[in-house]
């Protein structure tokens, strides 16, 4: 194991000096500067830092990260069972026991150079390569924590007592990709968010200010949508966690219906991927948790020896097709993968790159 000091960036702040690690979200309304990761099948890690300053991610140094061979990527789910699955998926829809539901599958790869592997030189290379609102890291190698995010999705912003959602749904290379399925999708996704934050903010409270709006990322465009409310009086981070965990739109709706389909046609956890990653400033008041979708983390203890992994998935409806899921989710990981691989373009913001992955069950 590597000796890298526990570290956390997020937007245009830098945390070092490790004061505390816990798993309670009460210490999130305590006090100081906390990194949050809170993986999708329930784990939670908070850890406070007692140094933190402004610093713009640093540009990469060449040969600082050493990702993967782009032929050594394996999925969890490949094409034919990714879109039997999907066909799965409208199978439950068409016996009425969900609206929609989040298919995903997760990306694995050896490291090369294990020891040396630092999930913030990756955050560099994502940084420069694939510019995200939301992008970050948390390195508490002790902890089992090694994370890379360039998410694009807001899951929760606290300031004060207003709490904030937007929730994507939809993507396609361009805007003419999008179809009436993905605002179908989104608005969808929209009610279930709409309902999860109603349990924990003032009765009226919460509003839908903007409702799937076109926004532009590298390589892709999505709809997001913004959903915002009042928490109510005595509600704090557990109880706003605890009513919204895990994110709508990397679920379905109904949410419970949802849980339980992707629990028996996924074949690996989710682990960092699809739950939430971000910051929160105690003192005041203030946070925010993105979506951990575009998100690597490396895993030491994998059976094989350590891996960097990486998940992608799609929101299935009824009007979906299995082969244009797939496609969707090959889009949403082919330029991140290039750059982990160090086989993308670094050109900020231009480009597609495309990687053609082996993929093995």
């Amino acid at each position: 194991m590597h000796d890298l000091a526990p570290l956390a960036r997020f937007d245009g702040l830098v945390a070092a000096d490790l004061r505390d690690v816990t798993s309670d979200p009460a210490a999130l309304d305590s006090s100081g500067f906390w990194a949050v990761v809170a993986g999708f099948e329930g784990r939670l890690v908070c850890a406070r830092f007692g140094d933190v300053r402004r610093a713009p991610v640093p540009a990469p140094v060449a040969g600082a990260w050493r990702g993967p061979a782009t032929a050594d990527w394996t999925s969890s789910l490949d094409r034919v069972a990714y879109t039997a699955g999907v066909r799965r998926v409208r199978e439950h829809i068409a016996a009425g026991e969900v609206y929609q539901a989040n298919l995903c599958r997760v990306l694995s790869a050896p490291l090369p150079d294990p020891a040396t592997a630092d999930a913030d030189a990756l955050t560099s290379l994502l940084a420069r390569g694939n510019p995200a609102p939301y992008a970050g890291t948390v390195r508490l190698p002790a902890h089992g924590v090694e994370v890379a995010t360039a998410s694009p999705e807001l899951f929760l912003r606290r300031t004060g007592r207003t709490v904030e959602s937007g929730p994507i749904k939809g993507t396609g290379r361009t805007a003419d990709d999008l179809l009436e399925k993905d605002r179908a999708e989104n608005v969808m996704i929209v009610d279930l968010v709409r309902n999860d934050l109603g349990r924990v903010c003032a009765t009226g409270s919460v509003t839908v200010p903007e409702l799937c709006a076109v926004q532009r990322h590298p390589g892709l465009v999505h709809l997001v949508s913004t959903v915002r409310g009042e928490l109510a009086e005595g509600v704090g981070w557990p109880g706003l966690l605890a009513g919204t965990f895990p994110p709508g739109s990397v679920t379905g709706a109904p949410k419970s219906s949802a849980l339980r389909i992707i629990g028996a046609l996924e074949t690996a956890p989710r682990g960092p991927y699809c739950g939430g990653i971000g910051w929160v400033d105690a003192d005041r008041g203030t946070g925010e948790l993105a979506v951990g979708i575009r998100t690597f983390w490396i895993d030491r203890s994998a059976p094989g020896g350590p891996a960097l992994r990486f998940g992608t998935g799609a929101g299935i409806t009824w009007d979906s097709d299995p082969e244009r899921e797939w496609a969707e989710t090959e889009l949403k990981a082919a330029r991140l993968l290039a750059l982990a691989s160090g086989a993308g373009s670094l050109t900020r913001g231009r480009g597609d790159s495309r990687l053609t992955l082996r993929l093995a069950q």
